[in-house]
């Protein structure tokens, strides 16, 4: 949350000219950036309008909750409304979701739920929709309104826009999540606000929801039986939403006529692309619609078959690889849904590939002919083996040279690390990925993190988190031998740091001594007590990462030096230029310090890099709350 006032003194400072640079000052502070100029904009604009409808309706004691940010994820509610309701008392809460808009009429007549408004090139998510989707994650997230729904609504108030101007929105379904008023309704938005809250204090209303607890997450393994089964578990917000109407138009156009397009869907770690596909697969099976998921991940792979097609063996079916496709016919499916698609390589062809299969035809190009609806989800920012080149340059020209359109998302809030943008900007700063070098961390009550003095210390905070309900996972750079497992034999203890000793994650598909096979290593409990590498950590998330730098990279005074003769990853070949090495051990550690949900502990084997990490980090101790 940005800011939290009465509705009588945010319009103080409002008239006062204070607001916008106490709004400018709080976000500086709190993401490390100053705000777009759109964004001050509508703070000196739609506030005050906000205000004033607040004050008419003689509600000058209730609580203003500015940029609320929803609880595990990046994304920001425009206002949240705290107070009492008039008839029963009870604590009672409205999201307001602010437009400027003058103007804005639906994309297609037919298809209500996204819009197109003058200032912006893509269609954009209905204001009803967006407001009734902050507030079902809500009631998800925020144990003050768990069990309790009925304490929440949402509208959206477009008080630049005249009937004429937006009559078309009126189309969608209000409902107590999602309403919309207009200036032209300004008195109906009064009466509505006086419906809801009453001319009292929201103090303790406010504090109320602040303290509520945050739900865990539902973990993206867990649900996804339920998700392609029978129902939607997840709540998708804003960018996901449009995602997932943009693809559903498209597999309506392709049933309708001869008509095929590509979508891409680009996202930083935790944007929720897996959210998407997971959610998308589920509605298109529910309708009887040929679609496939595909990625380049055996583990992602193996583990949606076990847990979503657990009961039902045609379930299991819907998961494949990249590679499945060499010889399938071309548009066999209505959709297919490439996630992970960074993972893309240039060719399917392998050792194992018949002879008769190796035409060289580029991997792009059998994903796009396979389906009429092919969706390319992706990072490029994770790739981390040599030879994947799955990027949004070379998706859109193989899409160009069959003459097809390429419609593109972008999902900018990220759901994983507590939602915490300060977090990966610090992660990509500190792995020289972007900025001016490492900065110091500065705790958004959102990621917890922590350095430790020895991997028995990571271990030993991470069993401590398992014993309070968490799940937890240790992982490591690939800077050490990987010995087969025997039936019958302990596993070979391979990651040695002084006299702590422990085995990595399984290779194979079945279990040995009790831990599970690598495909389900980051999902299965039993996978604590291994060491994860990128290739089974990438694509999945756990409550608490631990992580473990290895001698591959190591911090000498002023910078970071990359030593590839201490990597043992097989993927490295003495052929892999210097600069491309360089550049995925980087990525590869990324990946592995943005897997946590809830806090991260870092150790490296370097004494150097430690001092380092200590002074970025003032070397804190986790907070009560996070130990308890």
């Amino acid at each position: 949350m940005l800011f939290r006032e009465s509705v009588e003194r945010v319009a103080h400072r409002s008239v006062e000219g204070m607001l916008k640079d106490q709004l400018v000052e709080k976000f500086v502070h709190t993401h490390g950036y100053r705000p777009g100029d759109s964004e001050v904009r509508s703070w000196q604009r739609s506030i005050p309008a906000l205000t004033s409808a607040l004050l008419d309706a003689g509600l000058d004691q209730v609580e203003m909750l500015i940029e609320y940010g929803l609880p595990l994820t990046s994304k920001r509610a425009d206002v949240v409304l705290a107070g009492v309701h008039p008839d029963t008392q009870e604590p009672s809460y409205v999201v307001v979701e602010l437009k400027q808009w003058s103007q804005a009429y639906p994309d297609e007549d037919d298809e209500p739920t996204l819009c197109r408004v003058d200032a912006y090139a893509r269609p954009v998510l209905h204001p009803i929709e967006q407001v009734r989707g902050y507030c079902a994650y809500m009631t998800s997230f925020n144990g003050a309104l768990a069990g309790n729904p009925e304490q929440i609504a949402g509208v959206a108030y477009l008080h630049n826009a005249t009937e004429f101007g937006v009559s078309g929105l009126f189309g969608t379904e209000q409902d107590e999540y999602g309403r919309m008023f207009t200036e032209d309704r300004r008195g109906e938005f009064i009466s509505y606000l006086q419906s809801r809250l009453a001319p009292a204090s929201g103090a303790l209303a406010a504090d109320a929801l602040l303290a509520g607890k945050t739900q865990p997450s539902r973990q993206l393994m867990a649900v996804a039986a339920d998700e392609v089964r029978e129902r939607e578990q997840f709540v998708l917000l804003d960018e996901q939403r449009v995602a997932y109407e943009m693809v559903l138009r498209a597999v309506e156009k392709a049933h309708g006529s001869d008509h095929k397009e590509v979508v891409i869907v680009t996202g930083g770690p935790g944007t929720g692309k897996s959210v998407v596909a997971l959610s998308l697969l589920g509605e298109l099976y529910r309708r009887g619609i040929p679609a496939l998921h595909a990625t380049g991940s055996q583990s992602f792979t193996k583990t949606m078959r076990k847990v979503a097609g657990a009961r039902k063996r045609q379930v299991q079916d819907l998961f494949k690889y990249f590679n499945s496709f060499m010889t399938a016919q071309r548009n066999s499916l209505d959709v297919l849904l490439c996630d992970e698609a960074h993972r893309i390589r240039e060719t399917s062809a392998n050792r194992y590939t018949r002879a008769e299969h190796r035409t060289g035809k580029p991997q792009i190009d059998e994903l796009i002919d396979v389906a009429r609806v092919p969706v390319f989800l992706l990072d490029q920012h994770q790739v981390v083996r040599p030879g994947e080149i799955g990027r949004v340059e070379e998706i859109k020209a193989a899409a160009a040279q069959r003459g097809l359109q390429c419609r593109e998302v972008s999902l900018d809030n990220q759901f994983r690390c507590g939602g915490s943008d300060a977090y990966l900007r610090w992660v990509v700063r500190l792995l020289g990925l972007e900025g001016d070098g490492p900065a110091q961390w500065e705790p958004d009550g959102r990621m917890e993190l922590a350095v430790a003095d020895s991997p028995a210390e990571l271990e030993a905070f991470l069993a401590d988190r398992r014993s309070h309900g968490y799940e937890a996972r240790m992982t490591a750079g690939y800077c050490w031998r990987w010995s087969d497992a025997k039936p019958g034999e302990p596993l070979p203890a391979d990651v040695v740091i002084g006299d702590w000793a422990r085995p990595w994650n399984l290779k194979g598909d079945r279990s040995v001594m009790g831990a599970p096979p690598s495909a389900l290593w980051a999902t299965d409990p039993a996978g604590f007590g291994q060491v994860g590498c990128v290739y089974t950590a990438q694509g999945f998330e756990y409550d608490w990462s631990g992580v473990i730098l290895g001698p591959d990279l190591v911090w000498r005074t002023d910078r970071w030096v990359v030593d590839r003769t201490a990597s043992k990853d097989p993927v490295f070949k003495r052929a892999t230029p210097d600069e491309d090495v360089n550049r995925l051990i980087r990525n590869t550690y990324k990946v592995l310090l943005t897997r946590g949900m809830v806090g991260t502990i870092v150790y490296s084997t370097d004494p150097e890099t430690r001092t380092m990490l200590r002074t970025l980090t003032g070397h804190r101790e986790m907070s009560a709350d996070a130990v308890g």
